[in-house]
């Protein structure tokens, strides 16, 4: 059976019936106009249908049919005699309940908008209908057994929606917002979705889901069509159609998901999208492997490079391509690449030998000759502000008989001039005994390099001159071959006064062992520049990574390892990255494994012992810095607690205790004789400043007799007379008054 609607009409087509198009029912006496209709059938027994629709009153009638294999509605008896092919049904024949194979259902809960899409949900066993309308946009309407009324509950959604769809398996409703967004809705909560899926530019005017992929497909008024990943709520594909060129159509949305085909109808167009097979199951953004990726934060792009010299810009919020550059080096690989520090200039390292310095039209301003037109490897460009700095792998120069990849390739941007650019001396020559793989700046003048063999040098970036050198295996050696103070024993570097740096003692040490693997490479360099005040605290200010999968934190300052710990184990090289506030280092290696660090409140060993640990306790040594406690990473460490209780560790006959307080880096030693001191003047002349002082003379102060005491002394006279006690008595009190009186003067 077809189901066909008009503005006056529902008919009912049997597909089946010899007549071609033969009409079976016609249901007539709507009162409304019905723009949009479902039809659903039970698949274990398609007896149970229910034919559902919607009018421009904002009316929702459904049909619930009992018997509809049998027959959709009651047949007259005069029917089959008469002959007639077409059986018409007055909409108040249902009403009144005339046709016991069927009953009818309605709710005008969208007073007066149009119903733009109905349907009916089994796992809901509710009808679902919305309209444009804010208020009541989505409404749910479902029959209790007992009850004949239908029960309802909506949703409001700022402008209306368009269209809507529902995952059972997800319990989600999507809708298709007018807003441009795509919300994820909860069925049982009507306060605000559980989800919004952005990246539309206009009104989206469909939504249908991909059940068995969980993801979703949403089409917008602009014809872009989007597919989205339901579980990360993420655009993973965006394809734009051409046609048609109006703007004003209307649009028809169906996906086959059996067949994987697609069919969107415009106006009188069909457009059909197929779905191919797939060779692998991921999404390539370039056709060759990607090399390099940048983050403009200026224009919010993200730039990304491949091994066929290919740059991409991509829209950060979207994901969509926006532009691209090909045959950038011709067919030599992108290594690397840099942004200058207004992000106006693109910079691309080749294993071509050259670094480009593009505009973001796709203009080439210049070309800087660093393998001096031979085949080099750009490892990193570093951009200083009157300096661009290029760190590469080993090539061996026959003309100059030497190895361009031990030393530093500079360019002074003043001297921009043409457009190839050759590069000028570094004024502190070659001082690696290895390939510079990368670098790193912190202001004002400090620059550090890390080489193959695992090499840090220390450089004053103003004079180009190296000062230090670090390394974790240097500290070590010298402990067991040299016998030195120990404020010596805790550098982990050497000062190097003179050029060339020839320190013998140090010299000695790095010819004792050659890292020939690459054990200790140094992959990245990265200072935690938002800790200020490690110059007078102390603490790590410089991280490095690389061979072995290590992590090491170092003082610059007082050129020390203080900490390293095993991040990533038997992978061989990593690389690494921190946030601006310096308290999450994420590492990531060869088998594609990232993990995230929290390095805020790192213990740090004391770095004479830890440098001394053998290879079990190294093993173990990552407790000293604790991963994220919201992320579950596949490692192993040990609690913080055990941190914090003292541990021995016995070392050529002495014991050697952890620090973890800030005085972690102080030397404790014996006590030199201090010179003799002379006397202060307080103990050669005590009299003159602890003698007393004389008391000054009071004047003393005369206690007035009491009233009993003169009362006494005048009664006990003998032959006095009634107006001599009484004059003497007057006599008394005058006294007492004197007295006290004098008293307070005194006082005073």
């Amino acid at each position: 059976i077809a189901v066909a609607f008009t503005s006056k009409e529902v008919c009912f087509y049997d597909l089946l019936s010899k007549e071609e198009f033969a009409c079976q029912y016609k249901l007539q006496g709507l009162k409304g106009t019905p723009i949009c209709m479902d039809y659903w059938y039970d698949p274990l027994d398609a007896n149970e249908s229910i034919l559902s629709f919607g009018d421009i009153t904002g009316k929702v009638q459904a049909i619930a049919f009992t018997a509809a294999l049998i027959s959709l509605f009651e047949r007259p008896a005069s029917a089959c005699e008469d002959g007639e092919a077409t059986m018409t049904i007055n909409w108040a024949e249902l009403l009144s309940g005339c046709h016991k194979c069927c009953h009818i259902l309605e709710h005008k809960l969208h007073q007066g908008d149009w119903v733009r899409q109905v349907t009916y949900n089994a796992s809901l066993d509710a009808i679902i209908s919305s309209t444009t309308s804010n208020t009541n946009s989505v409404v749910m309407a479902w029959r209790e057994k007992s009850k004949k009324r239908l029960n309802m509950t909506s949703f409001n959604i700022a402008q209306g929606i368009h269209a809507f769809d529902y995952h059972s398996r997800l319990n989600l409703i999507a809708t298709a917002g007018i807003n441009n967004k795509v919300c994820l809705w909860n069925p049982y909560v009507v306060s605000k979705p559980v989800g919004v899926l952005w990246g539309h530019s206009a009104s989206v005017i469909a939504v249908q889901f991909f059940v068995e992929r969980k993801q979703l497909f949403s089409f917008s008024k602009d014809k872009v069509l989007r597919l989205w990943d339901i579980q990360h709520q993420l655009s993973i594909q965006r394809i734009a159609c051409s046609f048609p060129k109006s703007q004003d159509f209307r649009c028809l949305f169906h996906f086959d998901e059996a067949h994987g085909r697609l069919f969107i109808s415009f106006n009188n167009q069909l457009a059909l999208l197929a779905m191919k097979s797939e060779a692998s199951k991921r999404v390539k953004s370039h056709e060759k492997a990607v090399t390099c990726v940048l983050y403009n934060s200026i224009l919010k792009q993200v730039i990304s490079s491949d091994t066929g010299s290919t740059v991409s810009f991509w829209m950060i919020d979207t994901g969509q391509k926006i532009k691209q550059f090909t045959g950038c080096h011709g067919n030599a690989e992108i290594s690397t690449m840099a942004l200058d520090a207004n992000e106006t200039r693109l910079l691309t390292g080749s294993t071509d030998g050259t670094v480009k310095i593009w505009d973001f039209n796709g203009y080439c301003h210049h070309t800087l000759n660093v393998g001096q037109d031979g085949a080099v490897d750009i490892s990193q460009i570093l951009i200083l502000k009157k300096k661009i700095l290029v760190t590469g792998w080993e090539r061996y120069d026959y003309a100059s008989w030497k190895t361009i990849g031990r030393a530093i390739t500079v360019f002074r941007p003043q001297n921009f001039n043409q457009f190839f650019i050759q590069p000028e001396e570094w004024k502190g020559g070659i001082q690696h005994h290895d390939d510079i793989l990368c670098a790193a700046f912190l202001p004002p003048q400090t620059l550090v390099t890390g080489s193959y063999d695992g090499e840090i040098v220390l450089w004053n970036n103003s004079t180009e001159n190296a000062h230090h050198v670090l390394h974790p295996d240097y500290q070590r050696l010298l402990k067991s071959k040299l016998d030195t103070k120990p404020q010596k024993l805790l550098s982990a570097g050497r000062s190097q006064p003179s050029h060339p740096m020839a320190d013998h003692s140090t010299t000695g040490v790095r010819n004792f062992e050659i890292d020939t693997e690459g054990k200790n490479a140094v992959m990245r360099l990265c200072f935690l520049k938002a800790r200020k005040n490690t110059a007078v605290t102390g603490g790590a200010n410089l991280v490095s990574c690389g061979g072995s999968g290590y992590v090491r934190f170092w003082d610059i300052y007082k050129k020390q390892l203080l900490a390293e710990f095993l991040a990533h184990s038997g992978v061989g090289s990593i690389i690494m990255s921190t946030d601006k506030m310096n308290r999450y280092l994420t590492t990531g290696d060869l088998d594609g494994w990232l993990k995230i660090w929290n390095i805020e409140e790192e213990s740090c060993l004391d770095p004479t012992e830890h440098s001394l640990l053998n290879k079990k306790n190294k093993d173990d040594s990552t407790y000293n810095v604790r991963p994220s406690e919201d992320i579950n990473l596949d490692i192993k460490y040990k609690e913080r607690s055990t941190c914090m209780k003292e541990t021995q560790k016995p070392y050529y006959g002495e014991v050697i205790k952890k620090s973890f307080s800030t005085f972690r880096s102080l030397n404790i030693g014996a006590l030199e004789e201090l010179p003799e001191v002379n006397k202060p003047a307080f103990l050669l002349d005590p009299e003159k400043y602890f003698r007393k002082e004389p008391e000054e003379e009071r004047p003393q102060i005369l206690e007035a007799p009491s009233l009993f005491k003169t009362l006494k002394a005048v009664f006990d006279e003998k032959n006095l007379f009634p107006k001599e006690i009484l004059h003497h008595e007057r006599k008394a009190k005058q006294l007492c008054q004197e007295k006290s009186c004098e008293v307070k003067k005194n006082k005073k």
